[in-house]
């Protein structure tokens, strides 16, 4: 049984092969396998920490794909469901040099929301130490009440419960119900990952200080704030600081979130009481993180460009 799990969406990223241009008008897409809670799975498999993954894609070629990118990047996918009824989800990424991104989704619906309460193995996901998910898999049912049900099998066993909202609001019917829904989960994770770029629609607040004090306000141990290329700032209630970023010639900044919480949690996973880690403790691991990070922009695609525990280590030698 792996250790630590991952529950919400996989599907192909087509991102276009030309930067700072539309959609419309890129000439070319490189297919990449894509989903942020999939790629949080590989990027712990890679830096040694035994992973599954669990959602639905198609029954199709582009689901035959990701299952076998998962499994040669040693991720277990016993309960990654291929559908018979939809199609594997399509994300359509247009790069950008500021690192904004600009993504069209093609589900309508896609398999990544298909997956029903009654596809969740209570016994599976109870003997994992870490569960990890996200908000979109929250978007619409059965994949909310699937996930609902994952994350409650995950906290009644004890488990470290990691939680990244990875606001994408055009999959949402409306904003207000996509606001709803990520603090609904709020209450059940250990640790919060929250990017700048989400921050102010989340909180409803620019400032730190007030959106800090109401999260954690929530029982969570551990909030993190990314903050791009200029690093990532923390609290746990006692200790909090800000770490820098590093400075790296950017290729595709898609996935550097995904290659931060990765590495956060695989050093995370280690510590029993978040509260009690001091500040020198929670800077080593957010310099780990943010050196992780800044790895995952020097390549095209998420999955290929997720660091190795060797990788980290020279970068930040």
């Amino acid at each position: 049984m792996p250790r630590a799990l991952c529950i919400g969406e996989l599907l192909i990223d087509f991102v276009s092969t030309t930067p700072d241009v539309t959609l419309a008008d890129a000439p070319g897409f490189v297919k990449a396998p894509g989903g942020a809670p999939a790629n949080v799975a590989v990027g712990l498999a890679k830096l040694g920490v035994d992973a599954g993954f669990i959602g639905k894609v198609g029954a199709d070629p582009f689901g035959d794909f990701l299952t076998e990118t998962l499994q040669q990047n040693s991720v277990d996918t016993a309960y990654l469901i291929a559908g018979e009824t939809s199609r594997t989800t399509l994300a359509f990424v247009a790069t950008r040099s500021d690192g904004m991104k600009d993504i069209t989704f093609y589900r309508h619906p896609g398999a990544d929301i298909q997956l029903s309460p009654d596809e969740i193995d209570a016994d599976y996901i109870q003997s994992a130490a870490l569960f990890h998910y996200g908000s979109v898999s929250l978007s619409h049912s059965p994949t909310r009440e699937a996930t609902l049900k994952a994350i409650q099998c995950a906290k009644s066993a004890g488990a470290f419960i990691s939680y990244d909202p990875n606001l994408r609001l055009m999959l949402w019917d409306n904003p207000d119900e996509a606001r709803h829904w990520i603090w609904e989960m709020m209450p059940f994770a250990d640790v919060v990952k929250i990017s700048e770029e989400e921050w102010e629609f989340i909180t409803g607040d620019v400032e730190l200080p007030r959106g800090i004090e109401r999260i954690l306000g929530l029982d969570v141990k551990l909030l993190v704030v990314t903050l791009g290329e200029r690093g990532c700032y923390f609290t746990n209630g006692n200790a909090n600081g800000y770490v820098e970023g590093f400075t790296v010639e950017v290729v595709d900044t898609l996935g550097a979130g995904d290659a931060f919480v990765a590495a956060m949690l695989s050093r995370l996973i280690k510590h029993t009481d978040l509260t009690s880690l001091n500040t020198d403790q929670l800077e080593s691991i957010m310099r780990y993180a943010n050196a992780a990070g800044a790895l995952a922009t020097q390549k095209v695609g998420v999955i290929p460009s997720l660091p190795t525990p060797q990788e980290i280590k020279q970068f930040l030698s």
